[in-house]
C-alpha cells in the first residue's frame, strides 16, 4: 500500500488501497449566511462525508476586471458583479467561527484559494490542505506560492489541456500532490464528463493520485469515478437546489450525498482485489449445478468439521 501515490489530509491518507475520500463542496452556496453554512456543515456530517470545503478569494483579484460592472440579479438587488462576489466572501470573524464550528462537530475542513492573498488569510488556520481551482492552474505564481506553505495540494484540471495540467504539475513537483479530474460546467452533460481522463492521467502521473471533483446532475457517474481509480471525490453540496446561487443547480442535497457516500462504500467493497477465488457462498450452487468437479479441494476446504464431502457448507 505505501509503494502507491498518497497524500495526507489532516489523520487520513488518501490513496489507492485507502477509504475514497469523500469532500461536500459548500463553496459558495451559503451566499454569505455564517448561520446558513454552520447547517451545512451538519447536514454534511448527516451524510457521512469526510470533509467540507469553502471557497476563499479576494474578489478585486480574482473577478476578472471585465466583469465587476456587469449587472447582476442577485438577492441584494440588481448590483455590479464585484459587489455580488463581495456579498458572498466570508471574512476573518465568519471563517474563525466555521473553523471553531467545524472543530466541535469533528470534520475537517479546508477551502480553494483563488490568489495568493486568499492563501496568506487561510494560512492563519491551519489547513490541512489546500485546494487549488481549475481557474487557477494556469496561475504559476499563485501554484509557487501555494506550494512554498508546505501543506499538501489538491490541483483541478477543468478547462486545462493535457500541456496546461503538466506544466502546472512541473511548477508543483509530484510530491504531496492529487489531481482531480472534472469539467467545469455547470451543470456538466454526462457526455462531457470522460471518466476516462481518470485513468489518463493515472497513465501520465503515475506518482500522484488522481481525484473527481462532479458538476453532473446525478450520483451514478461520481461511483462510476471512484470504480475507475478516483481515490478522492468532491460534490458541490446545497441545502436546496432550488436556492439562489449559480452552483446551486449542480449541487447535491444532504439526501443525495448521503446515498451517494453509501454508493461509493458499496463500489469499494465491489471492486475487490482481483484475485480470482471461489466463494463459500458459491459452493451450494457448485454442489447442485456442477456435473464435473475438477478441484474437490475447494469442497473439502469448505466441509463442516467432522462432516462428509457431501453435507451442506457451514453458512
Amino acid at each position: 500500500m505505501s509503494n502507491k501515490p498518497r497524500i495526507r489530509i489532516g489523520d487520513r491518507w488518501v490513496g489507492e488501497g485507502y477509504p475514497t475520500y469523500i469532500v461536500a463542496e459548500i463553496g459558495i452556496n451559503h451566499n454569505g449566511d455564517l448561520e446558513l453554512a454552520k447547517r451545512m456543515i451538519d447536514a454534511a456530517i448527516w451524510a457521512g462525508v469526510d470533509a467540507v470545503k469553502f471557497q476563499k478569494r479576494t474578489p478585486e483579484i480574482a473577478t476578472p476586471k471585465e466583469m465587476w460592472y456587469k449587472m447582476r440579479e442577485t438577492p441584494w438587488g440588481y448590483i455590479p458583479y464585484i459587489e455580488y462576489r463581495r456579498k458572498v466572501e466570508f471574512g476573518e470573524e465568519e471563517y474563525r467561527e466555521i473553523d471553531r464550528y467545524a472543530k466541535e462537530r469533528g470534520i475537517t475542513w479546508f477551502a480553494s484559494v483563488w490568489d495568493i492573498p486568499s492563501v496568506d488569510f487561510m494560512e492563519a488556520f491551519d489547513p490541512p490542505v489546500y485546494k487549488i481551482p481549475s481557474a487557477a492552474l494556469t496561475d504559476h505564481e499563485l501554484l509557487r506560492y501555494v506550494r512554498k506553505t508546505g501543506r499538501p495540494v489538491v490541483l483541478s484540471t477543468g478547462m486545462s489541456t493535457m500541456d496546461e495540467i503538466k506544466e502546472a504539475v512541473k511548477v508543483l513537483g509530484t510530491e504531496n500532490l492529487l489531481l482531480m479530474h472534472t469539467t467545469s460546467t455547470y451543470p456538466a452533460d454526462p457526455s462531457e464528463l470522460n471518466l476516462r481522463v481518470i485513468q489518463t492521467l493515472a497513465r501520465e502521473f503515475p506518482e500522484v493520485p488522481i481525484g473527481y471533483s462532479g458538476h453532473e446532475v446525478g450520483l451514478v457517474t461520481t461511483a462510476v469515478a471512484v470504480a475507475l481509480g478516483a481515490v478522492m471525490v468532491e460534490r458541490h453540496f446545497t441545502l436546496d437546489r432550488a436556492m439562489w446561487g449559480s452552483d446551486q443547480a449542480a449541487s447535491v442535497e444532504p439526501g443525495g450525498m448521503a446515498k451517494l457516500v453509501k454508493y461509493i462504500r458499496v463500489t469499494e467493497q465491489a471492486l475487490g482485489d482481483g484475485v480470482k477465488r471461489v466463494y463459500e457462498s458459491e459452493i451450494p450452487a457448485m454442489r447442485k449445478l456442477r456435473r464435473y468437479i475438477t478441484n474437490p479441494a475447494v469442497l473439502r476446504r469448505f466441509r463442516p468439521s467432522g462432516g462428509s464431502e457431501s453435507a451442506s457448507p457451514t453458512s
